[in-house]
């Protein structure tokens, strides 16, 4: 008797281990739909507004800084510049590798406007590194607008950058659009749905990281140095 007291005491206690983990399971199984469902609502309007994003008709600043990323981006900001948009421009994230001269023929500029109107910077190696370069370029010179130039998709996190790292400046968004996300089923195109859906987890973690109270790093390959003027 007493061992079938004691094998059923442990039935009894396997039963309810089991009873604990299916409850387990199932709590955790709902908690993972509603994140599941939030990331998915979250990801639709992040879409909805990164199609939604439009240049200013008229756009007009202190200067211009574009993010690099494609010389695509590289050619707007240059032709805003000539267009007088702003007096300067700024070009972040340059790799170290890339001549001024190179980007002057790849953008068909002449020596005189990248002589007197843009700047050069090489230190930024993400988005809070541009963030960081072009707030340190803005305090040297004093800028209180700006024109931002970056892929339409990759706006939304500049801004949010930009404006934490220089909340006193006004930053103007001029998106540049490679997939028109409006008129095209972008939902059954791989890349571009890879590249948005990149960039919104992207974002999230941006915009979490004041949240969960995580470092500040500056995004900068060395210690902030003065951002290239001139001839090299």
């Amino acid at each position: 008797m007493a061992e079938r007291g004691k094998w059923l005491e442990r039935a009894a206690r396997r039963r309810q281990s089991r009873s604990v983990l299916r409850k387990l399971l199932r709590r955790s199984f709902f908690v993972l739909l509603a994140f599941l469902a939030v990331f998915i609502a979250g990801f639709l309007q992040f879409a909805d507004t990164v199609a939604s994003l439009q240049p200013p008709p008229t756009p007009k600043a202190d200067a211009i800084v574009v993010l690099t990323g494609g010389f695509q981006r590289i050619d707007q900001a240059v032709d805003l510049l000539k267009l007088g948009a702003g007096k300067r421009l700024l070009i972040s994230g340059v790799h170290p590798s890339t001549t001024r001269s190179q980007i002057r023929r790849n953008t068909q500029s002449s020596a005189d406007l990248f002589k007197c109107c843009v700047d050069i910077g090489r230190e930024a190696v993400d988005t809070i590194g541009n963030a960081t370069e072009t707030s340190h370029w803005i305090r040297s010179r004093g800028y209180r607008t700006i024109l931002v130039v970056t892929n339409n998709y990759h706006m939304p996190r500049s801004l949010l950058e930009l404006r934490r790292a220089r909340p006193e400046t006004e930053f103007v968004a001029y998106p540049v659009v490679n997939s028109d996300l409006k008129t095209t089923n972008w939902l059954r195109n791989p890349l571009v749905l890879k590249a948005i859906l990149l960039e919104y987890v992207k974002y999230s973690v941006s915009s979490l990281r004041d949240v969960m109270g995580a470092g500040w790093t500056n995004g900068l390959r060395n210690e902030p140095s003065p951002v290239r003027l001139g001839k090299e």
